[in-house]
């Protein structure tokens, strides 16, 4: 078993005063720094992805302060920092060719949003054969609207989980991580 760290999205749009605030992005950051610092002491792979907008989106914009990753997880020059353009962090990159010239077999995943990007990473993972532990209190998303109604961001983070947990990955709480 070998694994890696997979940072998903954690960049500034997604903080206050960005173009797509989440719910708790602070709370998600913290776990996020916590488990990023145990894969650097241990010298582990660790990859950091970054969505970088078209020119008729809302955010994520390029030359914005809003696309760049938050500060506090800033990628070393031996890390991997892998841009994509889509929710997949599959599609169109370089992503499964880094995971194998690593031989990774295990992914530990974090990031925003759940019921997007990281839902659609996970969900991935199966196709290409990785073993997934997703972090619950390292993930953030928002409110979803669905048939008039508003969906608060405990909801549709606690579905995603739910949904993902078993079949595709192994949902923890960062400190029950073991690496």
């Amino acid at each position: 078993m070998k694994q890696a760290l997979l940072i998903i999205d954690v960049q500034n749009d997604y903080f206050e005063g960005g173009k797509s605030q989440l719910h708790n992005p602070n709370g998600a950051l913290a776990n996020i720094e916590k488990v990023l610092a145990k894969f650097r002491a241990k010298g582990f792979t660790v990859i950091h992805v970054q969505h970088v907008g078209g020119p008729n989106d809302a955010f994520f914009l390029p030359e914005t302060h809003g696309v760049q990753i938050h500060e506090n997880l800033t990628p070393l020059e031996n890390e991997y920092h892998i841009t994509k353009h889509m929710p997949s962090s599959f599609l169109g990159t370089n992503l499964e060719k880094v995971l194998k010239d690593n031989e990774i077999t295990d992914i530990v995943i974090c990031g925003m949003m759940s019921h997007m990007c990281i839902d659609t990473a996970v969900r991935a993972c199966q196709d290409f054969g990785f073993r997934v532990v997703l972090l619950d209190d390292a993930c953030a998303t928002k409110d979803l609207t669905y048939n008039d109604e508003i969906i608060p961001a405990e909801t549709v983070h606690k579905a995603f989980m739910a949904s993902l947990n078993g079949m595709f990955a192994n949902v923890i709480k960062t400190c029950e991580l073991k690496i």
